[in-house]
């Protein structure tokens, strides 16, 4: 039997590369709009993933105060504002884009993630960071076995998983609740939100006789449609364990790079 490949796609997408969003794209900030808009622009100001740039003109509620400052941002110099949608405001969240980024997102501005109380697609709720139309999340049944050790102790071993395929990520191994060893782990309080699989329902961190490794799994209970095979399952950190598929140790792959906020990362 071959060995588990540890390749995986990745991410093909330029810093300053612009796309159309065919979707009807809201912002929120409470009960009012700060935006509404079918003509959203994909802009990528990293790699990881992409931000929505919104039309001035379709701004609802929200209004833009300049900060009189500017700064090249990853698609172009952009001009710094403050939003206030009727009596909140949220300074310095804006940035509308000037002369030297690329020419679609002249007369939009792209919004702090963080600034918006919720965002829409549709009428679906989006978090952390708008879905990359370039990436994708598979989850498929399979029948290779796993078998989860760190420091020596074996926390899990199963004769099937769910492998969770997501672009620019290494492939994640999921695992039913009855093929791990509950009393080697420790629940923790660490939540974490993904577009792409949602909100995690617990992380579990483990205690060994030299060292304590926290949050080396988690679970979601509740996953998006996108990924609702995982749903009740548990992932280890391939980063962060000694993961053997089918018998065969695999490379502890480098921990990668996520963009985030400090409350938010991706699994």
């Amino acid at each position: 039997m071959e060995t588990e490949s540890v390749l995986h796609p990745s991410l093909i997408v330029p810093i300053g590369h612009v796309e159309p969003v065919p979707r009807r794209i809201r912002g929120m900030i409470g009960a009012r709009v700060a935006f509404e808009t079918r003509r959203a622009l994909y802009v990528w100001e990293w790699r990881a993933y992409p931000q929505f740039s919104i039309p001035i003109a379709d701004l609802v509620d929200g209004v833009l105060h300049d900060d009189k400052h500017t700064e090249q941002r990853g698609a172009g110099p952009a001009h710094r504002h403050t939003l206030q949608v009727g009596p909140e405001v949220r300074a310095g969240s804006a940035w509308v884009w000037g002369e030297g980024a690329p020419e679609p997102l002249r007369g939009t501005v792209r919004f702090e993630w963080e600034a918006l109380d919720s965002w829409f697609e549709e009428d679906e709720p989006v978090f952390v960071h708008p879905r990359s139309p370039y990436s994708r999340v598979d989850a498929l049944r399979s029948g290779s076995g796993v078998r989860v050790e760190l420091d020596g102790v074996v926390l899990a071993e199963a004769g099937g998983c769910v492998k969770l395929f997501e672009t620019g990520l290494p492939t994640r191994y999921y695992l039913d609740h009855t093929n791990i060893d509950w009393t080697r782990l420790r629940r923790s309080d660490t939540v974490t939100r993904c577009p792409y699989k949602g909100t995690t329902s617990n992380y579990w961190s483990f205690d060994g006789d030299t060292a304590s490794h926290e949050d080396i799994a988690w679970t979601y209970d509740f996953p998006t449609v996108h990924a609702n095979r995982i749903a009740g399952l548990t992932a280890f950190h391939n980063e962060h364990v000694d993961l053997y598929v089918d018998g065969f140790l695999l490379p502890r792959p480098a921990d990668p790079k996520r963009a985030a906020s400090a409350q938010v990362r991706r699994p």
